[in-house]
């Protein structure tokens, strides 16, 4: 009984990583066009140097959508 359990687990943990590294890199892939087409004159690092509130806040948005991404993923 429990080795049954430990294998559904572990078959469920895998299953949940590889849901969360799929949804990651479709998540970095659409955030690198975004950035490529829509911020072509933008440069996010030069406005942060700045002191750009605005771009910094666009930044950590990027950010917690990626940790958002990988919290659900490991979730299930």
């Amino acid at each position: 009984m429990q080795s049954e359990f430990l294998t559904a687990t572990l078959f469920n943990l895998g299953l949940n990583l590889l849901y969360t590294l799929l949804a990651l890199l479709i998540g970095m892939v659409a955030l690198l066009i975004i950035d490529k087409k829509l911020l072509k004159h933008v440069d996010i690092e030069g406005e942060l140097k700045n002191g750009n509130i605005a771009v910094a806040i666009f930044a950590s948005t990027i950010l917690i959508f990626v940790a958002l991404i990988i919290s659900f993923g490991l979730k299930g």
